[in-house]
């Protein structure tokens, strides 16, 4: 089995409403896409993270077309997703509907399909249960040596299909690789909205242009890592590209940029997260700071273009409140306010990410933790469930980066998210882990 240093990707492709956005809901577990009756619903590429049979791999949702497209400009938008789709995926599942048999589209699309050398499922949808099989017939007029027959609403053969989908897929990375990480080098994304100063910011912090700048957005595509050293230390700092409001996402190379800055989030221990000081945080800015959270990545907040902010509008103290009640998940992360274009600050920032890092990879013995535990649980204990009381017997740190505790309880189910946010902030307090997101789970004794 082939292994990857990523996980790998699928890409869902067909026309418009044979029910790509419900099999994507259904195969991650939770309604994550829009599902509508209405083709061409989805405009743009949905991704989640999905699991089975313990391998990972991310899922896209290659959106339909402009609703205001007709006729061949529909099979345009079509095609061109559907060759983005090759180029970026590992396995594609090509959907088919099953109860209005082949059309001329899916030919072309089979067609566009089966000159690539990527791994295909056919996958003929709205197969009801075993009575509705033999929909599924006219589809093997295309000559393919299998079609799934599922039904991505009610669930009906959908565990077949990713038992073999598991066989398939490449190999991704262990969860336990990130502990074997020496972080001899500290990797660090630099993300953020289109045309917010990202690649200026790199040039600064490596002191020469050695990445691409446009004023143009969207001219960085792909992750583009470079490595520096300062002093004892090394950084690879990773261009991404900018992360658009999706109701601007168009171009399909674009919509899969989106992906690729995603990954790049994935893969950094760091989060440089650029924000405009003119037009202050806007709803992307928050999805951006979301999939660092989510992520667990260490974050700093960067307020770019700080020269040209016009500061009777607002003082610092204030921009720092702004984003503290905006993105109060990412309360850890240090702010500072910068210029990527006359360098003001720049220069901080690499103390930043090295007090960053230390919280981000920091230990705590598993004797005093358990000290500070039974002192927390004597001041303020877990409270009841069913009428009985919750017991936290012991707590124990079992990797880094982030730093991830594991509490053993005989309720692991039933804590309320308000203590386990309690336990995360004594630690913080305690333990002078202060710049770094903490993950807490609980584990039955």
């Amino acid at each position: 089995m082939k292994k990857m240093n990523r996980k790998p990707v699928v890409a869902i492709v067909g026309r418009p409403n044979v029910g790509k956005s419900t099999l994507f809901n259904r195969l991650i577990g939770r309604r994550r896409a829009l599902v509508d009756d209405t083709p061409g619903v989805t405009r743009d590429r949905r991704y989640g993270e999905a699991e089975w049979g313990g391998r990972r791999f991310v899922l896209i949702d290659t959106g339909g077309f402009e609703p205001q497209a007709r006729g061949d400009e529909i099979m345009a938008v079509i095609r061109r997703q559907v060759q983005v789709a090759l180029e970026e995926a590992d396995l594609v599942l090509f959907l088919l509907d099953g109860k209005d048999g082949l059309t001329p589209i899916d030919r072309e699309l089979f067609q566009l399909l089966r000159r690539e050398e990527k791994d295909c499922f056919f996958i003929a949808n709205k197969i009801d249960g075993p009575s509705r099989e033999g929909a599924a017939i006219d589809f093997f007029e295309l000559g393919v040596p299998n079609i799934y027959s599922i039904s991505a609403q009610h669930g009906y053969g959908i565990s077949d299909l990713l038992d073999d989908m598991a066989e398939h897929l490449p190999e991704g990375p262990a969860d336990e690789e990130e502990e074997e990480d020496d972080f001899s080098t500290v990797r660090v994304a630099v993300v953020g909205r289109p045309n917010v100063g990202k690649s200026s910011l790199i040039n600064k912090l490596l002191g020469e242009d050695r990445v691409v700048v446009s004023p143009t957005p969207g001219t960085t595509t792909d992750p583009v890592d470079t490595t520096l050293r300062r002093g004892d230390k090394s950084y690879t700092l990773i261009d991404t590209a900018g992360i658009r409001r999706k109701a601007r996402v168009s171009l399909r190379v674009e919509a899969y940029s989106i992906v690729e800055a995603l990954r790049s989030i994935e893969r950094c221990h760091i989060c440089l997260i650029l924000l405009d000081a003119m037009q202050g945080v806007t709803e992307q800015d928050t999805h951006i700071a979301g999939y660092t959270q989510e992520r667990a990545r260490g974050a700093i907040l960067l307020l770019n273009k700080w020269d040209l902010a016009p500061k009777e509008a607002r003082s610092f103290e204030q921009y720092v409140k702004i984003l503290r009640q905006r993105l109060p998940y990412l309360s850890y992360a240090p702010i500072v306010s910068v210029s990527a274009l006359t360098g003001q600050r720049v220069g901080k920032i690499f103390g930043l990410m090295d007090q960053v890092m230390e919280h981000y990879t920091a230990r705590v013995g598993t004797g005093p933790l358990n000290r500070a535990l039974a002192e927390w649980l004597r001041k303020h204990p877990p409270g009841l469930h069913r009428g009985r009381p919750i017991k936290l017997y012991y707590m124990s740190q079992v990797r880094v980066a982030p730093p991830t505790f594991v509490g053993s309880t005989n309720a692991p189910g039933n804590i309320h998210f308000s203590y386990r946010r309690f336990l995360i902030n004594r630690i913080r307090t305690t333990f002078g882990i202060t710049l770094s997101p903490i993950q807490l789970v609980f584990k039955e004794r």
